[in-house]
């Protein structure tokens, strides 16, 4: 018996719309009568199909890319992180912790040695140690961390290619 699939309720991407996404990537500031131009639109067409853009998930968003060294949080680390237990109500009791915290930037479930990767910002290594005494190995179901200072960042936030 053949499973029949539900239609997506999101448009299929063309050409145009490819672009402005590329174009927004490197500069969400760009202003719709430039970025019309860019792609060959009007601004009118341009607007509504940024705005669909928006509409079906496509962007997420669009924020400001603030040099963290100019707002004192310099340095960067990842931490590896195990869990006591492999069960979804402990996966699901240290994502809804973990999100809590504001100096978590991204926090990924992996496959391997670790059940967790977390990109954080702090001041320095001291900043760390506090953060990570008092409020990372608190997480619930917390049996082990691993910490990576990150020596150079080399790619970071690169846009995504389609």
């Amino acid at each position: 018996m053949a499973v029949k699939m539900k239609e997506s309720p999101v448009s299929p991407l063309d050409r145009t719309d490819l672009k402005i996404l590329r174009l927004l990537q490197r500069d969400g500031r760009v202003a719709n009568a430039d970025l019309a131009r860019k792609v060959n639109v009007s601004a009118a067409t341009c607007h509504r199909r940024t705005h669909r853009l928006f509409e079906e998930g496509f962007i997420r968003g669009v924020r400001a890319q603030v040099d963290p060294g100019r707002v004192e949080r310099g340095a960067l680390v990842i931490v590896g992180v195990v869990l006591d237990r492999s069960t979804p109500d402990s996966f699901a009791a240290f994502e809804a912790s973990v999100a809590k915290l504001p100096f978590v930037l991204d926090c990924h479930l992996v496959a391997g040695d670790f059940d967790y990767f977390l990109k954080l910002r702090v001041r320095d290594m001291a900043d760390f140690n506090r953060l990570h005494g008092e409020r990372l190995i608190a997480l619930p179901g917390v049996r082990q961390t691993r910490t990576f200072f990150v020596m150079k960042e080399v790619v970071d936030n690169a846009p995504l290619e389609f």
